[in-house]
């Protein structure tokens, strides 16, 4: 056999046969030449027979490594006009558009990518963690599936933290299948616009500035037995029409762009979001009361309440015996403390599994007016909170539809953000998220390759 034909039946490159094979001290260099005739844009379907010229050189990609070896693809490529992007250097089908490495070195690096750290990452493939980034953000906008935003029907929407100084991805899970199927860069209303945006692209207008009031004469007033025109209802898209329940923490800004872009779907509000809004005013008491003793010159007894904090936060049933012991000591004092934790596992004990609806909205109405009575101030607000957000509460326990899953997903996102601290866009992050989370089946080389 040939040495040509051996490396053909090798590297299985589809769509070429191969001319030479050189080996130089630290690589091996495959020329390659393209077995059709017709030009082919690497961005479009655009084909033609006419070339408008040759580049001068080689294009070179990175293939698998042969052993030890470096392995290059060298390939003359033509240049075509496309009458969308202009002149272009034809695609070709063993590697993506402006990429220098092969489908199969790509493939490779997402699925080390979604699996281990980035020091066995460049250490193995002997490249930078920054073209790491980079190779992932391909082949996810390659594998990334259109029609993944379809059949949504119970999704929820929150953020995750990917790098230092309040930079956040917002993650849309899609409650079902239990898959992330859309992110972007940035939190809050203008996500959420932009979910819904590209849910729905074709009803999505841009809203006009404000025009200032325009003055007109008595005559041309209405008058009370004159009809005032309605502000007309939001167009729903087909995909966000299909959309039925959402859930959100309680933040203003998600909430808002889904009332306004899928008004027929019931907003849910996750009691775990409760639970953790009551451990935060109870930590605002405890740490209020430490201060105070701080300040009384009391430094030991300061010292000794510190360390309560685990105490009161964690359940009464996952204490240590020493949290157990600090825990009565707080009982024997009493004061503050103890009624802020008493009421904290009071907003706990409302969410157990084995209440109905109907107990919990009993509980829920007078755990808030238990909370308005309190009279320390983080409790109160915590009340008026969960009075605002009742109605998304009782949705969720009555509809059965959690953040636990987001949640899930979102810890495991965060997992993965921490081996993106490198990266340095967005992009790459959450390339590397929807690669793990997202709806995305990962494949090695030989898997591309089975019979």
């Amino acid at each position: 056999m040939r040495v040509t034909s051996a490396f053909s039946r090798l590297l299985c490159l589809k769509g070429v046969w191969i001319r030479d094979i050189r080996f130089e001290p630290d690589r091996v260099v495959v020329e390659v030449a393209l077995r059709r005739k017709r030009l082919l844009c690497p961005l479009c379907e655009y084909s033609a027979w006419a070339r408008k010229d040759t580049r001068p050189e080689d294009t070179v990609w990175r293939h698998l490594d042969l052993g030890t070896w470096r392995l290059e693809i060298h390939c003359r490529r033509r240049r075509l006009w496309c009458p969308e992007h202009g002149a272009r250097a034809e695609g070709v089908p063993f590697a993506r558009p402006d990429s220098e490495f092969t489908r199969d070195f790509e493939c490779l690096v997402a699925w080390l990518a979604a699996h281990t750290d980035k020091t066995t990452i460049t250490r193995m493939l002997r490249i930078d963690w920054r073209t790491v980034g980079r190779i992932i953000a391909r082949v996810c906008a390659d594998e990334l599936d259109p029609a993944r935003l379809d059949d949504l029907f119970d999704i929820g929407i929150d953020e995750v933290s990917w790098k230092r100084q309040h930079n956040y991805l917002t993650l849309v899970a899609d409650h079902r299948r239990g898959k992330i199927v859309w992110g972007c860069d940035g939190a809050g209303e203008k996500a959420a616009d932009a979910f819904f945006a590209e849910l729905d692209p074709e009803i999505t207008v841009a809203s006009p500035p404000p025009q200032p009031p325009e003055i007109q004469p008595e005559s041309l007033k209405p008058t009370d037995s004159e009809p005032v025109s309605e502000d007309p209802e939001p167009k729903v898209g087909a995909r966000a029409g299909r959309l039925e329940a959402i859930s959100l923490d309680m933040g203003p800004g998600y909430a808002k762009s889904a009332r306004a872009h899928v008004p027929q779907a019931v907003i849910c509000i996750d009691p775990y979001h409760v639970v953790q809004l009551a451990n935060k005013a109870l930590d605002e008491v405890r740490r209020a009361y430490w201060n105070e003793l701080r300040g009384l010159g009391d430094q030991d007894a300061a010292k000794r309440f510190k360390d309560a904090r685990w105490s009161l936060l964690k359940k009464p049933e996952k204490l240590t015996d020493k949290q157990a012991a600090t825990l009565r000591r707080i009982k024997a004092a009493g004061g503050e403390v103890w009624r802020a934790y008493t009421l904290k596992e009071a907003v706990r004990g409302i969410f157990q599994h084995d209440l109905t609806l109907e107990d919990v909205t009993i509980l829920i109405d007078r755990l808030t007016s238990r909370l308005a009575r309190s009279r320390l101030e983080p409790l109160v607000k915590l009340g008026r909170t969960i009075r605002k957000h009742r109605d998304g509460i009782l949705a969720a326990i009555r509809l059965g539809i959690t953040q636990g899953r987001t949640e899930a997903l979102n810890n495991k996102a965060r997992l993965i953000t921490r081996r993106a601290y490198g990266f340095h866009s967005a992009k790459a992050a959450l390339a590397l998220v929807m690669l793990t989370c997202g709806p995305i089946t990962l494949q090695l080389p030989h898997e591309l390759h089975s019979p």
